[in-house]
């Protein structure tokens, strides 16, 4: 009988074709949305790559040319230089394929046709060269037995400067735009709990009323149509997080089963503050299916949809609100695979959310199952 009442209301959860748009198409319309907008600015324009370099050398410098050896030795230089003479250099500044020009003469000069980050970065270097060769220079013709203590200090200042990630993990900061583009996919199951909750009332909805004097037990009946209605929310999550991972290929983590799981966890969250909205009070289907989506909207705009740091403004504000609002630990999820390396603060949340669904699920069933009718 379980099984029966499974299948039918699974197949019942499909017909509805305007809950399955917004369940399952709207996400990946806003998600490619998102791409078009910003879905390359952090690797366009915030992450470093080699920066080409010209170099003309009107007088030779033995240590100029031993810097530049050094850099190109390095795992990941930063720079890219490129020997040449003035035409071609100059050439190459106007095509746009180098940033910058360093001319070694008496003097190191610099030439810019722009000045943004790849030329401060740039001029930082050749002041730093100047300066460190200075030191070197003067030490040299001042205080000869102290050059090997010098030349250490500042061997160990430039290898103290490293790029170093601090979790190993990824830092696009607006990737959370994706992530929180599956939560709000996972916190769309409370409009499917609501309608779960409501179908099972006999004074709220015809379907209700026809189970209502159905000879199947109601618990089972209640629990195939709390279970059909999960299953529908977490196929749109699937959905929602193979098109992020697999189509706009977003960093969610190497992980990617747990990726799944975290919107699993977050569906059912979904499914089971709307069952318990459902179930309480007696406005109509209609009604609390549009205060269902308002408050998942909301949830939504806590944990940072519409605006990138809202999560950080409301943590700094008023913290607690994020260790109940099932959205913000939703996203915090994905936050735990992409950023860190443990499992500690991923589990923290997932519990949270576990704990929220377990009470929500407990009052969803309380509430609808001690409903009686004079009449129908």
């Amino acid at each position: 009988m379980f099984l029966h009442n499974l299948k039918y209301e699974l197949l019942s959860n499909i017909r509805m074709k305007d809950s399955i748009f917004w369940m399952m198409c709207f996400p990946i319309i806003l998600g490619t949305f998102f791409y078009l907008g910003f879905g390359k600015i952090y690797d366009n324009e915030i992450v470093f790559s080699k920066i080409p370099v010209a170099v003309v050398e009107v007088t030779e410098d033995e240590a100029f040319d031993a810097a530049v050896k050094t850099i190109e030795a390095e795992e990941e230089p930063l720079f890219s230089f490129t020997y040449t003479d003035r035409a071609e250099a100059e050439k190459l500044l106007v095509d746009g394929d180098i940033e910058g020009i360093i001319t070694v003469d008496d003097e190191l000069s610099l030439t810019f046709f722009k000045s943004e980050i790849d030329q401060t970065i740039i001029k930082s270097f050749v002041e730093q060269f100047v300066s460190q060769k200075a030191v070197i220079t003067d030490t040299a013709m001042n205080a000869p037995e102290k050059l090997p203590e010098v030349m250490e200090k500042l061997t160990a200042a430039a290898d103290a400067i490293d790029n170093e990630s601090l979790s190993g993990g990824n830092m696009n900061p607006y990737d959370s735009y994706f992530q929180n583009l599956i939560t709000m996919a996972a916190m769309f199951g409370l409009t499917t709990g609501v309608l779960c909750a409501t179908r099972n009332q006999g004074n709220l909805s015809a379907i209700g009323a026809r189970k209502s004097v159905s000879p199947k037990h109601g618990f089972v009946t209640l629990l195939s149509s709390f279970i059909a209605a999960y299953i529908t929310q977490l196929i749109s999550v699937i959905i929602a997080v193979s098109f992020v991972v697999f189509v706009l290929k977003i960093n969610l983590g190497d992980n990617i089963p747990m990726v799944y799981l975290s919107g699993a966890i977050g569906a059912l969250a979904g499914v089971s503050i709307g069952f318990f909205v459902g179930s309480v009070g007696r406005a109509s289907e209609n009604v609390k299916s549009a205060a269902a989506t308002a408050v998942s909207m909301f949830m939504c705009f806590l944990s940072g949809l519409m605006v990138l740091n809202m999560k950080a403004v409301v943590q700094e504000h008023c913290p607690i609100v994020n260790r109940i609002n099932p959205a913000a630990l939703t996203s915090e999820l994905f936050y735990c695979l992409t950023l860190y390396d443990d499992y500690r603060r991923y589990t923290e949340n997932a519990v949270s959310l576990l704990i929220i669904s377990a009470v929500f699920i407990t009052g969803g069933f309380l509430l609808t199952r001690r409903k009686t009718y004079e009449n129908l």
